[in-house]
């Protein structure tokens, strides 16, 4: 029960903080396609990141 809690927590706080990130490097002096490449890395990482919190707390094995 600690790791689903723990795991949960850890996706959700890495998840703010990366698209947190990614809006202030956008809306900073790197500007729109400045940050895309950066948003691109962040919309492919994210949902590795939430299968293997899936993978590794929640799917029946």
């Amino acid at each position: 029960m600690i790791d689903k809690i723990s795991g949960f927590l850890s996706v959700v706080l890495v998840g703010t903080f990366v698209l947190g990130l990614a809006a202030s490097i956008s809306s900073g002096f790197a500007g729109f396609w400045g940050g895309l490449p950066f948003w691109v890395i962040c919309l492919v990482v994210l949902p590795l990141i939430a299968y293997d919190y899936w993978d590794t707390c929640l799917r029946r094995k």
